[in-house]
Order: structure tokens, then sequence, then C-alpha cells
């Protein structure tokens, strides 16, 4: 039987989990993890890029580590980025394979250096244009086969893919497999104060639900969801209304979102019990996560200890691909 494929997919430690988040990328990470063998990266070096406060930094790297225990993903996958050195060791050898023109395409660079410009420091960084070499140095360290991700993030994959076609053909060697993406089925969950927007925790706290929201906080939220702001054009459903149907198809009550639609096709769909069903589907996962959530924050000490130990499990496949790397590339090996 031939080895599992490997797959790689990280995130910035950025504060509270919300369920845009979870439905979008999460709850996918832990399906794959039945199938290919994974490594999910909780990536410091990345939130360095924009300006940020150190301690802050440090408190929600564990945050988001219990966050993604709780939810479903197994210690043993994860990995904290900068007890990982040889990531940025990679990118800097990356740095010297990777056309300046290409990273100076990326639309990341461009909205976040534009973000930075409108605020009063006006500080932008020289991490901020390199973080997608660092991106290709995290998925390529790996020798990752796929990479989940979405339209959005496909520039960054691409140049993943011109590094390691590059530093293949200057070594010689065929021996960077080139990631390809791993598109899945994932819900596009909007704010259901805006919904025409994507819920995010960056518009304010009514634009999103944590994952780990208090039973009566959650429910206020979607009972206070807009449903239909008057604009939109007969026969549509209004964005609002698909929203809610999106979030209860996400948690997966297909019985209910069947009935419910048939309702809306009929003509004799009433909002108050679509939100009902919608807040009871959302509690149910919510109450399973909080519970998750505080046997691991009972434990945090023991949970450290464990990502510590993940991370330098992780970190010896990453030294071997550095070891290789340096190699081929012509530079002195020590030993590990």
């Amino acid at each position: 039987m031939s080895a599992k494929k490997t797959v790689l997919s990280a995130i910035q430690p950025t504060g509270d989990m919300h369920y845009g988040n979870y439905f979008g990328a999460v709850k996918n990470w832990v399906d794959l993890q039945q199938k290919y063998t994974c490594y999910y990266g909780v990536v410091d070096y990345h939130a360095m890029t924009m300006p940020y406060d150190p301690k802050k930094l440090r408190e929600n790297v564990w945050d988001l580590v219990i966050n993604l225990m709780a939810v479903g993903i197994e210690r043993e996958n994860l990995f904290i980025q900068s007890l990982i050195p040889e990531h940025v060791e990679l990118c800097w050898i990356f740095n010297c394979f990777a056309s300046f023109g290409n990273v100076s395409r990326m639309t990341q660079f461009k909205d976040k250096s534009a973000q930075s410009e409108e605020k009063a420091e006006g500080f932008i960084s020289v991490g901020l244009f390199d973080y997608p070499v660092l991106q290709a140095a995290d998925i390529l360290i790996y020798r990752a086969d796929y990479v989940p991700v979405g339209k959005d993030q496909e520039q960054h994959l691409e140049l993943s893919r011109n590094i390691a076609q590059r530093f293949n053909n200057q070594v010689g060697k065929e021996y960077f497999v080139l990631p390809e993406s791993l598109y899945t089925e994932t819900p596009s969950v909007k704010s259901t104060a805006e919904p025409s927007k994507k819920m995010s925790k960056s518009a304010g706290e009514k634009h999103y639900i944590n994952v780990f929201a208090e039973d009566a906080v959650l429910r206020k939220q979607i009972k206070s969801a807009v449903t239909d702001t008057g604009d939109t054009p007969a026969g549509q459903m209004s964005a609002g209304v698909a929203n809610l149907f999106e979030l209860l198809k996400a948690c997966g009550k297909m019985e209910a979102y069947t009935s419910l639609m048939d309702d809306y096709q009929a003509g004799t769909l009433k909002y108050a019990p679509l939100k009902e069903v919608v807040a009871d589907a959302l509690a149910e996962k919510s109450a399973i996560f909080r519970e998750n959530k505080s046997e691991l924050i009972a434990n945090k000490k023991l949970v450290k200890e464990q990502i510590k130990e993940s991370s330098a499990s992780i970190r010896q496949r990453a030294q071997e691909t550095i070891r290789e790397v340096k190699e081929l590339a012509g530079l002195l090996n020590v030993r590990f």
C-alpha cells in the first residue's frame, strides 16, 4: 500500500476563532487528518510582519493551539513555527531562487502595505514583502503534496511552485515535488450583521460568532441576524437568509435544511423558526467545543509540553530537508 500523501496548512495566531474560520478552513483540516499525513502550523513568524505586541503574540499562540485541539486537530499534527527555525533558514535560501518581479506582484503585500500607510505609523516591513517566500518554505520544507487553499490564495501557491521549479532546475535534480491545490467544498460564511461581507473579526464583534461563544450570546447574535434589507431582486433569496441556510448546512443538519428549504420554495418560510434551528445547531457544536477547551485549559501545562514535543518531532522532517537542500545548493552542513 502506498504511503499517505502529505498536506500542509497554517494559520496565524490572531485571537478568537469564529465560525467563518472553522467552517471555511479548520473543519476541513480536521477531516483531512483521516486521509493524509497532515502538518498544521501556528505561524507566529508570519504574525510579526505587521506591527504587534510581543506579549500578546505569545498568548495568542497558545490560545490558538488550544482552540485548534478543542475543535478536533490532533496534537501530533500541530507545530509552532518559531520552534522550527529551519523554516526561516529555508526562506533565506529560497530568497535566492525567488524572482523579485513575482514576489512584488503578490496582492497581499499590496493590500496590507496600503493598510499600514493609512495608519499613523505608516511602517511597512521587509518581512511583509517577503511573507510569500517564507510561506513557500513552510510548504516545501515538509515536501507537501497538497495545500488546502481558497481561490484567493492560489497566487501564493503558484509562487511556491515557481521557487521549487527554479531550485530543481538550478541544482539539476527534481528534488521538490510541486505542491498542488487541494480544493474541497467549504462554505463561505458571511457576517450575520452584514451578510454582503465575510464573517470577520476586523469588522467588530457583531460581525463574527465565536466558536466558543456562550449559549445566550450565540442565540442573541443569530436572533438579530439580518435576513432581508429590502433590496433583493424579486425571485432571489436574500444574502442574509442564504447565509443562515449555509450555516445550517455546514452544521450537517441536512434534514432541517431540506425541510426549511421546502418551506422557502413554497413561500411559507418564517424567519424566526429558521433562526431558532440555526441557533440550536451552532449551540450544539459550541457546547462540545467549550467542554473540550475547558479540559485543555485545565491541563495547559501538559498541552504546552505536548506541542513542544510534536514540534520537535515534526522538526526532524524539516531538518532532513535542510540537510539535503544545503547539500544540493553547495552549502556546508553541520550534523544535527
